[in-house]
């Protein structure tokens, strides 16, 4: 079958930014492919184009006919009056479908999309629902391609693991960039990267974001090798040109034409293969000794006459990174403000150590002012900033950043979501900071600033508190997690696997329970209905289950705590094989984990149910 779309050789610029030239690829019906890039490569834009939304300078684009295609922007401004059934039957309003027809589809859109209340209005929502709401309204035309600017923002970590279990089962091709590396290693079937160091502008492979990792270095192992050979048959053919015109009058006309040929893809070459840096991200402790720099005790807080969190105690000190999670509205935002001292809780008490220095990053972009020039944004007081006590001139701390001297001159509302928030993160790194607070830092930030983001975290000697939805940072960054359930409990956990386990047995729980609520058919007159019950061979199988877990759970606490040895850390071949077989362990153990809840959810449905039909037998 051909492909969906072809792309060739195409083109795109803006003034004299060149984005990408002589792009290529195509994309199979079926799969899901995510892509990769650097802020400012033009990953966006790609998808704009892909979309209509914009047109390109040059190039060619071929779509299958008639293909459907769905679009999610990164970001979009929704209406405040409808209510979410409205604004979704909006969207329908040029279909062919009759108003029952119409209202049934939006109502099982926003079943598969987790709303309760389809005559809330859109006004109301959160950022994470809204995002939601955006992803159901793209999904509501059924197209055969979806296309989706960064689908994970915004949305909590209940939101992500939502789209991730959604996505697979739409049996569509999707488009998508990405950055979380957990959710592309599980939605994605084929993984590429926006990049002038590859040939058509573009590479990628099949699978996920692991495999993606493997092949790209070997990809780039091997045109290293490509270029220095290349290097080296170019200077023994400069030496034979170099030698006098009677030398070379024997020889062919087409070894002339070949040298210069290959002195041409050597320059070419040399600029594929070029260092692409990171962002030099690291951030200033102002070097307190402090043991305790922040105390909560006892802390509760309502909001609207809703609880959002009561008898929350933590202490942190210098090294401790708190990873903060939550639903969207449960009091994330509410516990940071209070910890800042732009809120009182209702109850508890709060101790900060003695001028104690907090740095906060926000994910509101509102605070750039659009207007300004890049220089003004990185250096509001003149041509310097001084970092760590050393003047730093505004080109070399621009450049620090990646960004380009002549973007200087550029307004901030031209800049990519990526570049916008990398200037926000340079504001941080001039201050000094006993706590550094953290609020979605990697919103829009490519991967290999977000790399450098986990090391500057994990190198910062005094206190993080960190909010984010980018689960593989919080796994390699937090030294303890504190989750808010919405519902007034704090949960402190040692890490994200443990979470996760939390949640599949609430899940579990909650599945049980709606199991019980459903009524039943009556059983015929004069029957008595036998109570449900295990098979004793189900039985046998939950009592083996329940000690799988237990020496499972063992075992992958030794693997972890392992994985500190110097001898491990010191040998790449051993750690990886040690991370496989983690990898491999904690396959095993959430295979057995869904078994067991299965199986635990039946005998809790089958307790009750006994337990009900005692209450409502006759004496």
């Amino acid at each position: 079958m051909p492909p969906l779309i072809t792309v060739r050789g195409l083109q795109k610029s803006f003034g004299s930014q060149t984005l990408f030239s002589e792009l290529g690829f195509s994309v199979q019906d079926g799969e899901r492919l995510g892509i990769l890039g650097a802020n400012g490569s033009g990953k966006s834009t790609l998808l704009k184009i892909l979309a209509g939304q914009e047109t390109a300078n040059a190039g060619e684009i071929q779509r299958m006919k008639g293909l459907r295609t769905g679009w999610l922007p990164q970001e979009e401004e929704l209406p405040a009056e409808p209510s979410v059934s409205a604004w979704l039957l909006q969207a329908l309003a040029g279909e062919a479908l009759d108003p029952h027809e119409a209202q049934v589809r939006v109502e099982i859109m926003l079943g598969r999309a987790g709303f309760s209340d389809p005559e809330q209005p859109v006004g109301q929502l959160s950022g994470g629902w809204r995002k939601r709401l955006a992803i159901a309204r793209a999904l509501l035309g059924e197209p055969r391609l979806l296309l989706l600017d960064e689908p994970t923002n915004h949305l909590d970590l209940g939101g992500i693991q939502w789209l991730e279990e959604l996505l697979p089962t739409l049996g569509i091709t999707l488009v998508l960039v990405c950055h979380d590396r957990w959710f592309m290693e599980r939605v994605c079937t084929r993984v590429g990267e926006l990049s002038v160091r590859y040939p058509d502008g573009f590479f990628s492979c099949a699978g996920g974001w692991a495999a993606f990792q493997q092949q790209k270095a070997r990809f780039l192992e091997a045109q290293l090798s490509r270029q220095a050979g290349m290097e080296t048959r170019l200077r023994r053919e400069l030496d034979w040109l170099a030698r006098g015109p009677k030398a070379r009058a024997t020889k062919a006309q087409y070894r002339i034409d070949a040298a210069n040929k290959l002195e041409e893809d050597v320059r070419s070459g040399r600029q594929r293969t070029a260092d692409n840096s990171a962002a030099g991200l690291a951030f200033t402790a102002s070097g307190r000794q402090s043991r305790q720099l922040l105390v909560l005790e006892g802390l509760g807080k309502s909001l609207g006459g809703r609880l959002l969190f009561q008898d929350l105690s933590l202490r942190l000190g210098p090294g401790d990174r708190l990873g903060l999670l939550g639903d969207n509205g449960s009091g994330k935002t509410t516990l940071l403000r209070i910890i800042c001292d732009t809120e009182t809780p209702d109850t508890g008490t709060l101790r900060r150590a003695d001028k104690l220095r907090i740095v906060l990053f926000e994910q509101d972009r509102s605070r750039l002012d659009k207007t300004a020039t890049l220089k003004e944004a990185l250096c509001p007081t003149g041509d310097q900033v001084t970092f760590r006590g050393v003047p730093v001139h505004v080109n070399a701390w621009a450049e620090r950043f990646l960004f380009r001297k002549e973007q200087l001159a550029m307004p901030v509302s031209q800049l990519s979501g990526g570049e916008q928030a990398r200037v926000l993160l340079t504001r941080l790194m001039l201050e000094e900071a006993d706590l550094l607070i953290l609020d979605e830092p990697t919103n829009d930030l490519d991967l290999d600033t977000r790399n450098l983001l986990e090391d500057s975290l994990a190198e910062f000697p005094g206190a993080v508190i960190l909010v984010s939805h980018d689960r593989a940072l919080l796994d390699s960054v937090c030294t303890s997690l504190l989750v808010l359930d919405g519902r007034g409990a704090a949960h402190q956990l040692a890490d994200l696997a443990q979470w996760q386990r939390t949640q599949r047995r609430l899940l579990a729980e909650e599945e049980a329970a709606r199991t019980v609520r459903q009524p039943r058919k009556p059983a015929p007159a004069n029957t008595v209905p036998a109570a449900p019950r295990l098979s004793w061979k189900q039985e046998q199988e939950l009592k083996a289950l329940e000690e799988k877990l237990e020496e499972l759970e063992h075992s992958l606490e030794g693997l972890t705590q392992e994985l500190d040895l110097p001898e491990l850390q010191q040998d790449p071949e051993r750690l990886r094989a040690h991370c496989q077989t983690l990898q491999d362990e904690q396959d095993r153990y959430d295979e057995t984990f869904l078994r067991w809840g299965e199986l635990e959810e039946l005998r809790l449905a089958a307790q009750a149910a006994r337990q009900s039909g005692t209450r409502g037998s006759p004496s």
